[in-house]
């Protein structure tokens, strides 16, 4: 006889004895929800007393607890706080692979935003003065870019007319420095001397490749020099025309729950700009004057020049006055002696102390206020990322981006506060929350 129908009744008994079991387990449980004595005082306790403790069922036994609930909370912190970074360092890996395709385009108009920010007064000033906007635009526009082409031009003239007496000056400081090694302390011979500039032309020799090639390569560097200051120029020209038309138009691509805080951000940061890039120009047109009429009067070759490439230079916080005045004191040294060279380093330093204890804090106040330990890692970053345009660029942007973040955070307080205030004046002003 088959057992089939025997193991369906065990199956069966024992499933009706589960049931009875949960019945009884689910009696229990009420009964215990619906005690009176549990509930007690719950919602009735004294004024000033304790109310007794509710008493809660225990989950059954065999009940495993949930996932979620098995993890600690720490750790479900990191990790909500781990894929939260993880995406955005992906967005940030994404972006900025984009621009080192387009590197080129972003830096002129990171550029041209330098360059409006100097010169839109100008053309506000004009505005009023009953000047057309189109008239003086492009007046403003192709003043500045003259300018700045004269000072180039000025500089290649300079090392031009000078490189002859400088190529003298150079050797006759090599010599020197030749005799001073000789006669000094640290027994250096004539053949170690020898030697030394007989691997150096050695050195040379073997990369002539190299140097050959980096001379094709500053060819390609020149056709994208030259395509980035057109950029740059037509750039300005309708950022000074058309700023505002521009930015109206970006604010309608951003949401429209967004949008206020974005609208109120732009002006402040576009401040913040024009803060930094006139204090910068005004601290680098001192630094120049001043280190110039110094070497000037210590008779250091092409003082000019050297002017302006300190000038140049300032634009890079920190890096650019350091490397600037050294150019100063290695052509001092080789040029005029050791005494010379000490006298260009004091007055480079002089003039680098007092634009960083003076004239910063006076010329860009509160505008901008970057700690300079973030100035030097900004300035590192950027320089490693996109070389020296990247070192320029880089303390404006964390600029615009610190102000930026602090109005948005304080708008969203703000926002909060008022919602918040809103909200207790149609409970106060609701008859039924009145009642």
């Amino acid at each position: 006889m088959s057992r089939v129908p025997g193991w369906l009744g065990r199956l069966g008994a024992g499933l009706t004895e589960m049931s009875e079991r949960l019945d009884e387990r689910r009696a229990e449980v009420e009964k215990d929800t619906d005690d009176p004595g549990l509930t007690e005082g719950a919602g009735s306790a004294e004024p000033g007393g304790a109310a007794p403790p509710v008493r809660r069922p225990a989950p059954p036994s065999g009940r495993r607890p949930d996932p979620a609930e098995a993890v600690p909370w720490g750790v479900r912190v990191a990790a909500e706080a781990g894929w939260r970074l993880l995406v955005l360092a992906g967005t940030v890996w994404v972006l900025m692979r984009v621009i080192s395709a387009v590197q080129l385009v972003v830096f002129a108009f990171v550029i041209a935003l330098l360059v409006t920010a100097l010169l839109q007064p100008t053309v506000a000033r004009l505005t009023r003065r009953g000047v057309p906007r189109g008239p003086a635009t492009a007046l403003t526009a192709i003043s500045g870019f003259v300018v700045i082409g004269l000072m180039g031009w000025f500089v290649t003239w300079q090392v031009m007319e000078n490189i002859d007496t400088l190529s003298n000056q150079i050797q006759s400081g090599i010599d020197d420095l030749r005799d001073w090694l000789l006669k000094s302390p640290f027994h250096v011979t004539d053949k170690q001397i020898n030697q030394i500039a007989k691997n150096l032309r050695e050195a040379i020799g073997a990369n002539t490749d190299q140097i050959t090639s980096a001379g094709l390569e500053g060819v390609q560097v020149i056709i994208e020099a030259l395509t980035g200051i057109l950029l740059v120029f037509f750039s300005t020209l309708f950022l000074l025309y058309d700023g505002r038309r521009i930015w109206e138009w970006f604010l309608r691509l951003v949401p429209a729950a967004a949008r206020p805080g974005v609208a109120g951000a732009g002006p402040r940061a576009w401040r913040t700009l024009t803060a930094y890039v006139r204090g910068t120009v005004l601290v680098a047109l001192i630094d120049a004057i001043f280190i110039g009429i110094g070497i000037y009067f210590l008779d250091v070759p092409m003082a000019v020049p050297l002017a302006v490439f300190i000038f140049l230079f300032s634009f890079i916080p920190l890096v650019g006055a350091v490397a600037s005045g050294a150019l100063a004191v290695i052509v001092a040294l080789v040029t005029q002696g050791v005494f010379t060279a000490v006298m260009t380093l004091a007055v480079v330093l002089a003039v680098q102390q007092i634009e960083g204890h003076v004239l910063q804090p006076f010329i860009l106040g509160r505008a901008v206020r970057v700690h300079p330990l973030a100035v030097v890692l900004t300035v590192a970053a950027g320089g490693m990322v996109a070389g020296i345009g990247g070192a320029v660029v880089a303390v404006p942007l964390v600029a615009v981006t610190n102000t930026v973040v602090g109005y948005l955070r304080q708008y969203s307080l703000e926002v909060q506060r008022d919602g918040a205030a809103e909200a207790v004046d149609e409970n106060v002003e609701d008859p039924a929350h009145q009642g």
